[in-house]
């Protein structure tokens, strides 16, 4: 058990989520001074529509994950629902959701920025936790790995629960948090507004 000893979990998740709200302010800021090419055309507006339908599902996927896992993931390894087809489904959700976020500017490439960034962040935060898990549950996690792909999903490894335990603190604190993600669409939206009369200046213009 010598790697969980002296591993804060939460400290290390406070940790990931500075690190992305950091992240996300940079990416944020870039989107003032940068407006996707042509402005408003059919192929911006459809971006924006997909990226809108990414973070529903984001919202949903990520409360979906929360009945399964909320306040269990300290005390024993989770490998129904959406954690029999993968690892870090919530993770999942929430790159869907990131790039839905910058899609909300128009710009395929502010909206791979936003994914990107959250990639790399949640990946960092993942190869602790699993360095966790490991020295927490030993080989139980291992087979657990073994079957189960980090990312995926491998829908094939589809196994469910006959019924749950459902705890509504953590399943209102993670659908509140995915709801964050809806505050890019009128965020950006005011961005475009506030170009469109001349407020701020759009210095590069992006694909």
């Amino acid at each position: 058990m010598s790697t969980v000893q002296g591993f804060d979990l939460q400290r290390v998740q406070k940790l990931r989520k500075l690190a992305l709200l950091g992240g996300i302010v940079a990416v944020v800021a870039l989107a003032f001074f940068t407006r996707s090419m042509g402005g408003e055309t059919a192929l911006h507006e459809g971006l924006e529509a997909f990226g809108l339908a990414l973070i529903a599902v984001c919202i949903v996927g990520r409360a979906w994950c929360a009945l399964y896992i909320g306040g269990r993931k300290k005390a024993e390894i989770v490998d129904r629902g959406p954690y029999s087809i993968s690892r870090n489904p919530l993770y999942v959700f929430s790159f869907m959701g990131a790039f839905g976020v910058g899609a909300q500017t128009g710009s395929v490439t502010l909206a791979s920025l936003f994914l990107l960034l959250t990639v790399a962040v949640f990946y960092a935060t993942v190869k602790r936790e699993e360095a966790w898990l490991t020295g927490a549950f030993g080989q139980t996690y291992l087979d657990y790995c073994a079957r189960t792909p980090r990312f995926g999903p491998d829908f094939s490894r589809w196994r469910d629960a006959e019924s749950l335990d459902v705890r509504p603190r953590f399943f209102l604190t993670t659908l509140r948090d995915g709801l964050v993600f809806l505050l890019a669409v009128p965020l950006f939206e005011s961005v475009e507004r506030l170009q469109d009369i001349g407020w701020l200046s759009a210095l590069i213009h992006l694909p």
